[in-house]
Protein backbone atom coordinates (compact mmCIF):
# COMPACT_ATOMS: atom_id res chain seq x y z
CA UNK A 1 0.00 0.00 0.00
CA UNK A 2 2.96 2.27 -0.58
CA UNK A 3 1.09 4.17 -3.31
CA UNK A 4 -1.84 4.92 -1.00
CA UNK A 5 0.49 6.12 1.74
CA UNK A 6 2.38 8.36 -0.69
CA UNK A 7 -0.84 9.98 -1.90
CA UNK A 8 -1.93 10.58 1.70
CA UNK A 9 1.42 12.20 2.54
CA UNK A 10 2.06 14.11 -0.69
CA UNK A 11 -1.51 15.26 -1.33
CA UNK A 12 -3.45 15.26 1.97
CA UNK A 13 -6.64 16.86 0.51
CA UNK A 14 -7.29 13.76 -1.59
CA UNK A 15 -10.07 11.36 -0.67
CA UNK A 16 -8.57 8.08 -1.80
CA UNK A 17 -10.58 5.26 -3.37
CA UNK A 18 -8.91 1.92 -4.05
CA UNK A 19 -10.67 -0.22 -6.65
CA UNK A 20 -9.98 -3.84 -5.80
CA UNK A 21 -10.60 -5.69 -9.06
CA UNK A 22 -11.47 -9.09 -7.63
CA UNK A 23 -8.01 -9.52 -6.15
CA UNK A 24 -7.48 -12.66 -4.10
CA UNK A 25 -4.58 -11.21 -2.09
CA UNK A 26 -4.73 -8.81 0.86
CA UNK A 27 -5.21 -5.66 -1.24
CA UNK A 28 -8.60 -4.84 0.28
CA UNK A 29 -7.55 -5.45 3.87
CA UNK A 30 -4.32 -3.46 3.56
CA UNK A 31 -6.08 -0.54 1.88
CA UNK A 32 -8.77 -0.41 4.56
CA UNK A 33 -6.04 -0.47 7.20
CA UNK A 34 -4.74 2.77 5.65
CA UNK A 35 -8.12 4.35 6.34
CA UNK A 36 -9.17 4.82 2.72
CA UNK A 37 -12.33 3.87 0.84
CA UNK A 38 -12.23 0.52 -0.93
CA UNK A 39 -14.49 -0.63 -3.74
CA UNK A 40 -14.39 -4.44 -3.79
CA UNK A 41 -15.52 -5.85 -7.13
CA UNK A 42 -17.03 -9.37 -6.89
CA UNK A 43 -14.74 -10.71 -9.61
CA UNK A 44 -12.06 -9.49 -12.00
CA UNK A 45 -13.49 -7.09 -14.60
CA UNK A 46 -10.21 -6.01 -16.17
CA UNK A 47 -8.78 -2.51 -16.31
CA UNK A 48 -11.69 -0.99 -18.22
CA UNK A 49 -14.34 -2.39 -15.91
CA UNK A 50 -12.40 -1.47 -12.80
CA UNK A 51 -11.88 2.10 -14.03
CA UNK A 52 -15.53 2.51 -14.90
CA UNK A 53 -16.53 1.22 -11.48
CA UNK A 54 -14.35 3.89 -9.93
CA UNK A 55 -15.88 6.60 -12.09
CA UNK A 56 -19.41 5.38 -11.32
CA UNK A 57 -18.61 5.67 -7.64
CA UNK A 58 -17.25 9.20 -8.12
CA UNK A 59 -20.27 10.23 -10.19
CA UNK A 60 -22.82 8.87 -7.73
CA UNK A 61 -21.00 10.45 -4.77
CA UNK A 62 -20.95 13.84 -6.49
CA UNK A 63 -17.20 14.35 -6.92
CA UNK A 64 -16.19 17.22 -9.19
CA UNK A 65 -12.65 16.00 -9.96
CA UNK A 66 -11.07 12.55 -10.16
CA UNK A 67 -7.33 11.84 -10.43
CA UNK A 68 -6.26 8.40 -11.67
CA UNK A 69 -3.14 6.97 -10.02
CA UNK A 70 -1.84 3.52 -10.97
CA UNK A 71 -1.03 1.10 -8.19
CA UNK A 72 2.44 0.18 -9.49
CA UNK A 73 4.21 3.28 -8.17
CA UNK A 74 5.00 4.98 -11.48
CA UNK A 75 2.84 8.02 -10.79
CA UNK A 76 4.32 10.49 -8.34
CA UNK A 77 1.63 12.05 -6.10
CA UNK A 78 3.77 15.21 -5.92
CA UNK A 79 2.73 15.84 -9.52
CA UNK A 80 -1.02 15.80 -8.78
CA UNK A 81 -1.17 19.62 -8.33
CA UNK A 82 0.18 20.01 -11.88
CA UNK A 83 -2.76 18.03 -13.24
CA UNK A 84 -5.28 19.99 -11.22
CA UNK A 85 -3.78 23.36 -12.12
CA UNK A 86 -3.74 22.47 -15.80
CA UNK A 87 -7.33 21.21 -15.64
CA UNK A 88 -8.43 24.60 -14.30
CA UNK A 89 -6.15 26.94 -16.24
CA UNK A 90 -6.64 25.30 -19.64
CA UNK A 91 -10.38 24.87 -19.01
CA UNK A 92 -10.44 21.31 -20.31
CA UNK A 93 -12.31 18.20 -19.25
CA UNK A 94 -9.35 15.85 -18.87
CA UNK A 95 -5.62 16.34 -18.40
CA UNK A 96 -3.02 13.67 -19.16
CA UNK A 97 0.24 13.57 -17.25
CA UNK A 98 2.67 13.06 -20.14
CA UNK A 99 6.20 11.65 -20.01
CA UNK A 100 7.06 12.74 -23.52
CA UNK A 101 6.15 16.40 -24.11
CA UNK A 102 9.87 17.09 -23.97
CA UNK A 103 12.89 14.77 -23.83
CA UNK A 104 12.54 12.51 -20.83
CA UNK A 105 14.96 10.32 -18.91
CA UNK A 106 12.13 7.90 -18.19
CA UNK A 107 13.29 4.43 -19.24
CA UNK A 108 11.08 2.56 -21.66
CA UNK A 109 11.85 -0.27 -24.09
CA UNK A 110 12.36 0.52 -27.77
CA UNK A 111 9.28 -1.49 -28.75
CA UNK A 112 7.07 0.24 -26.22
CA UNK A 113 8.41 3.66 -27.21
CA UNK A 114 7.81 2.88 -30.89
CA UNK A 115 4.30 1.70 -30.10
CA UNK A 116 3.57 4.87 -28.15
CA UNK A 117 4.91 6.96 -31.04
CA UNK A 118 2.64 5.19 -33.54
CA UNK A 119 -0.40 5.52 -31.28
CA UNK A 120 0.43 9.16 -30.70
CA UNK A 121 0.49 9.84 -34.44
CA UNK A 122 -2.72 7.95 -35.20
CA UNK A 123 -4.74 9.39 -32.32
CA UNK A 124 -3.43 12.91 -32.93
CA UNK A 125 -4.67 12.69 -36.53
CA UNK A 126 -8.03 11.26 -35.55
CA UNK A 127 -8.86 13.82 -32.89
CA UNK A 128 -7.00 16.67 -34.62
CA UNK A 129 -4.91 17.44 -31.55
CA UNK A 130 -1.35 16.55 -30.65
CA UNK A 131 -1.17 13.83 -28.01
CA UNK A 132 2.32 12.78 -26.91
CA UNK A 133 1.55 10.06 -24.34
CA UNK A 134 -1.70 8.25 -25.26
CA UNK A 135 -1.13 5.27 -22.98
CA UNK A 136 -0.39 7.26 -19.81
CA UNK A 137 -2.81 6.45 -17.00
CA UNK A 138 -1.96 9.43 -14.80
CA UNK A 139 -4.98 11.65 -15.51
CA UNK A 140 -7.35 14.17 -13.98
CA UNK A 141 -10.98 14.46 -15.09
CA UNK A 142 -13.67 17.02 -14.31
CA UNK A 143 -17.35 16.45 -13.62
CA UNK A 144 -18.30 16.29 -17.32
CA UNK A 145 -15.72 13.58 -18.00
CA UNK A 146 -16.64 11.72 -14.82
CA UNK A 147 -20.26 11.61 -15.95
CA UNK A 148 -19.31 10.36 -19.40
CA UNK A 149 -16.99 7.66 -18.04
CA UNK A 150 -19.58 6.50 -15.51
CA UNK A 151 -21.85 5.45 -18.40
CA UNK A 152 -19.40 4.83 -21.25
CA UNK A 153 -15.88 3.52 -20.77
CA UNK A 154 -13.72 1.41 -23.13
CA UNK A 155 -13.05 -2.05 -21.77
CA UNK A 156 -10.05 -3.48 -23.61
CA UNK A 157 -7.62 -0.58 -24.23
CA UNK A 158 -9.07 2.27 -22.18
CA UNK A 159 -6.21 4.77 -22.11
CA UNK A 160 -5.94 5.36 -25.88
CA UNK A 161 -9.61 4.66 -26.63
CA UNK A 162 -10.78 7.19 -24.04
CA UNK A 163 -9.17 9.96 -26.06
CA UNK A 164 -11.32 9.15 -29.09
CA UNK A 165 -14.40 8.87 -26.85
CA UNK A 166 -13.76 12.30 -25.34
CA UNK A 167 -13.20 13.90 -28.74
CA UNK A 168 -16.37 12.39 -30.23
CA UNK A 169 -18.31 13.60 -27.19
CA UNK A 170 -17.09 17.18 -27.63
CA UNK A 171 -14.99 17.21 -24.47
CA UNK A 172 -11.59 18.90 -24.30
CA UNK A 173 -8.23 17.28 -23.58
CA UNK A 174 -4.84 18.68 -22.57
CA UNK A 175 -1.44 17.31 -21.54
CA UNK A 176 1.01 18.52 -18.92
CA UNK A 177 4.59 17.34 -18.48
CA UNK A 178 5.12 15.22 -15.36
CA UNK A 179 7.95 13.20 -13.93
CA UNK A 180 7.29 9.51 -13.52
CA UNK A 181 9.13 6.88 -11.55
CA UNK A 182 10.01 3.35 -12.53
CA UNK A 183 7.38 0.91 -11.26
CA UNK A 184 8.27 -0.73 -7.97
CA UNK A 185 5.56 -3.36 -8.00
CA UNK A 186 3.73 -5.43 -10.58
CA UNK A 187 4.56 -5.96 -14.22
CA UNK A 188 3.13 -4.43 -17.36
CA UNK A 189 0.64 -6.61 -19.22
CA UNK A 190 2.27 -5.42 -22.46
CA UNK A 191 5.47 -7.47 -22.75
CA UNK A 192 8.01 -7.13 -25.53
CA UNK A 193 6.64 -10.22 -27.25
CA UNK A 194 3.07 -8.95 -27.07
CA UNK A 195 3.89 -5.39 -28.19
CA UNK A 196 3.08 -5.95 -31.88
CA UNK A 197 -0.08 -7.90 -31.05
CA UNK A 198 -1.15 -5.11 -28.70
CA UNK A 199 -0.50 -2.45 -31.34
CA UNK A 200 -2.60 -4.21 -33.97
CA UNK A 201 -5.52 -4.77 -31.60
CA UNK A 202 -5.53 -1.29 -30.08
CA UNK A 203 -5.36 0.36 -33.50
CA UNK A 204 -8.25 -1.82 -34.67
CA UNK A 205 -10.24 -0.89 -31.56
CA UNK A 206 -9.57 2.81 -32.12
CA UNK A 207 -10.68 2.68 -35.75
CA UNK A 208 -13.85 0.84 -34.74
CA UNK A 209 -14.49 3.57 -32.14
CA UNK A 210 -14.34 6.14 -34.91
CA UNK A 211 -17.43 4.64 -36.54
CA UNK A 212 -19.47 4.48 -33.37
CA UNK A 213 -22.02 7.17 -32.62
CA UNK A 214 -21.12 9.71 -29.97
CA UNK A 215 -22.67 8.83 -26.58
CA UNK A 216 -25.85 10.69 -25.77
CA UNK A 217 -26.14 11.78 -22.15
CA UNK A 218 -29.16 13.67 -20.88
Amino acid sequence: MKVVEEVQVRFPPAEVLVVNDGSADLTSEKAKACGVMVLDLPFNLGIGGAMQAGYKYAYEKGYDIVVQVDGDGQHDPKEIPKLLESLKEKQVDMVIGSRFITHSAYKISIMRRLGSYILSGVISCLIKQKITDPTAGFRAANRKAIRLFAFYYPQDYPEPEVLVLLSKSGLKIAEVLVKMKQRYSGESSITKIRSIYYMVKVLLAIFVDCFKKAPLLE
